[in-house]
């Protein structure tokens, strides 16, 4: 998508601080980040919303993040974290979804 500012990534249009990649995944670290170690994972394929994504797809996504979040625990000391998913610009002012463990 043209207008994507996540597909512009990860085409190399917009730098970015690429800290994992395979073929279906990049991570980067966000550029305002809201705490240390805020990394994103961004799909290779456009993925418009939460709504649309595969969810064979998606569970790969939670696989990754955990898979990072063990590495940010041993590189950063992290003891605790949080593994969002924002779907659309006012996310954080509607419905929310939490996966506790």
């Amino acid at each position: 998508m043209s207008d994507c500012i996540f597909c512009k990534i990860i085409a190399g249009e917009i730098p970015s601080a690429t800290i994992y990649e395979n073929d279906e995944f990049k991570v980067i670290l966000d550029r305002f980040p809201s705490g240390e170690g805020h990394a994103l994972i961004l799909p290779k394929n456009h993925v418009p919303n939460v709504f649309e994504i595969d969810p064979a797809q998606a569970g790969r996504a939670y696989a990754l993040a955990a898979k990072l979040a063990r590495a940010m625990k041993e590189v950063l000391g992290f003891t605790d974290m949080n593994i969002l998913q924002n779907n659309g610009p006012i996310a954080d002012r509607q419905c929310s979804i939490s996966i506790s463990t």
